[in-house]
């Protein structure tokens, strides 16, 4: 437990921990009584079929936001969205000062912008290996490699020890885009004595290297070259090398490259902010591409992991107003499968295939994507650089970060801590240890609204999306007679030749009539006695017919 008036340096995750994705990681220093705290990226995940109508899960705010005003800044490592993402919405809830280098500025300006919040919250760009001073903690930015410009590891100086946090990375030996990671300050760090390790497990089960995109360029390059029609290339349109790579071998080969889909001309946007991508040729439009001969242009496409409203979506449905693929074009799929996805992608896979395009993918082409993120020997690199006396996992599932606890343990790491979201992990003083459990839990956008995770309307949608819907009108006269009626419309319920959906509508009216009948006069009178009596009535042969019980919504009129 903690000691009042004693300092104390503590790690606590609401976000990344036990997942991949929506990383918000806290750190505090001081007595418990007076803490002063910092965060460290804050970003969003996305919903799969469990989450009906949520595309943007955050991650809860409610324990920080008790002590917004001992937040001293907000400091983000790169730009992905499971880093950033939550700016925007989360914000006006925190209410402190940012800290981003140049080009994840850029991107978080036009997230604030949208929001309409540009003009309230300040931003201080940091340069590449530049430090930020925030009461008694003293970060570092120290230059890694990653799928994304200007990835960043902290050094979290204190005056309890130091935390190299590492954010995302891996070590790639020619990264094309930035400088490789600082093997050197990683050195440094570990010869001045590194407390604590908060490190990346993605790739923990993964042995050897993640690889280069070096390596990627000089696929992407051979495979276009072979390819005639039109062709498209999928990717992550924050891999800006990878985009990078795309248009150098669209212009080896003799294409005009055409950018489909917003986050790409967001991305080219930042990228050319900070000076990169000033070597490409001028883009052609989405509405120009047409008018080329097919073996001339590549289309550089959102929605590689089967985005209902992405770009390449749109193309396999026939419904983007300007771009077309058919039989003899091809379709590069540049990325890898986000566990979760699978369902789109195969989905978008089958309908391009449908259209006669011809799929190229890691599967059958393993050097046309790598990965962003440390396998086992990069993982090991690592703390052979960095020596810490305490491995803390993040960015992993469970069973990533006991995993990633094994492996730092097998690198001579005297104590390693696989926290949850919500776990307060007491670094310094004395023994590290789990000191407390505060409120973590996660926040739906649906429709454009932050909602609760258990929200009635979300917990409707699924029981209506697994047991069906019915709606049973009915009109009395003043006397509490049947004027009209029971009349009911059903969604989502089925019926065979046994049972026509005809035939049970009218047993279920049956129900609902004699519900009524059965009722005494004077409780007719009463619209939410007969709503309660005949909507139970008609779940229970709902469950008879069906063995479901779907949501049943009755409405009582008056004549």
């Amino acid at each position: 437990m903690s000691a009042p008036g004693r300092d104390e340096l503590v790690f606590l995750p609401l976000g990344g921990s036990n997942e991949i994705g929506m990383n918000f990681n806290l750190y505090g220093f001081g007595p418990p009584e007076d803490r002063k705290w910092i965060v460290v990226d804050l970003g969003v995940t996305f919903g799969d079929q469990t989450t009906p109508g949520v595309e943007v899960i955050l991650p809860d705010p409610t324990f920080i936001e008790s002590f917004r005003d001992d937040i001293l800044g907000i400091v983000l490592t790169h730009a992905h969205e499971d880093h950033i993402g939550a700016v925007p919405w989360l914000w006006p809830r925190l209410n402190a000062p940012v800290y981003a280098t140049p080009f994840t500025a850029f991107l978080v300006r036009e997230k604030l912008r949208d929001a309409g919040l540009l003009d309230e919250v300040s931003i201080t760009e940091v340069p590449l290996d530049g430090t930020i001073r925030l009461g008694p903690f003293e970060l570092t930015l120290i230059t890694l490699t990653h799928s994304i410009p200007e990835p960043n590891g902290l050094a979290i100086r204190t005056s309890l020890g130091t935390v190299l946090h590492t954010g995302d990375w891996k070590i790639d030996p020619d990264p094309l885009i930035g400088k490789k990671t600082d093997m050197a300050a990683i050195r440094r760090l570990g010869d001045e004595g590194v407390l604590a390790m908060v490190c990346d497990s993605t790739n923990v089960f993964v042995d050897g290297s993640a690889g280069s995109e070096a390596e990627v360029r000089v696929a992407l390059n051979a495979l276009i070259g072979q390819l005639t029609g039109k062709v498209a290339v999928a990717c992550f349109a924050s891999n800006v090398a990878r985009m990078e790579s795309a248009i150098v071998a669209a212009q080896a080969n003799d294409r005009r490259v055409c950018l489909v889909g917003r986050s790409m001309h967001r991305m080219t946007a930042a990228a050319k902010s900070v000076g990169i991508l000033s070597g490409a040729e001028p883009f052609v439009t989405d509405s120009e591409a047409g008018f080329f001969p097919d073996d001339k242009i590549l289309y550089l496409c959102t929605g590689s992991q089967g985005e209902g409203r992405a770009a390449l979506s749109r193309i396999a449905e026939g419904t983007h107003p300007h771009v077309s693929l058919g039989q003899g074009d091809s379709v590069i799929f540049s990325s890898r499968v986000i566990p979760g996805n699978e369902i789109p992608i195969r989905n978008l896979q089958n309908k391009l295939s449908d259209r006669g395009v011809r799929l190229y993918t890691e599967r059958d082409h393993p050097h046309i994507h790598v990965s962003g993120h440390p396998c086992r020997d990069e993982l090991k690199q690592m703390y052979q650089w960095a020596r810490p006396e305490i491995a803390v996992p993040t960015h992993g599932e469970r069973r990533h970060l006991l995993e990633h606890c094994a492996l730092a343990k097998d690198m001579q790491v005297p104590i390693a801590l696989a926290p949850r979201n919500g776990d307060m992990v007491r670094l310094a003083p004395g023994h590290p240890e789990v000191i407390d459990e505060v409120p973590s839990g996660r926040l739906f956008i649906d429709a454009g609204m932050v909602t609760p995770e258990n929200g009635e309307a979300l917990r409707e949608r699924r029981h209506a999306a697994h047991n069906g819907m019915l709606n049973v009108s009915l009109v009395l006269d003043g006397k509490g007679r049947l004027a009209a009626g029971p009349q009911i419309r059903t969604l989502g319920l089925p019926g065979d030749e046994d049972l026509p959906l005809s035939e049970a509508i009218e047993e279920l009216e049956d129900e609902a009539r004699a519900a009524l009948e059965n009722m005494d006069r004077s409780s007719r009178g009463d619209d939410e006695a007969v709503r309660t009596l005949v909507s139970r009535k008609v779940k229970k042969a709902c469950q008879r017919i069906w063995d479901r019980r779907p949501i049943v919504e009755t409405v009582v009129l008056r004549v």
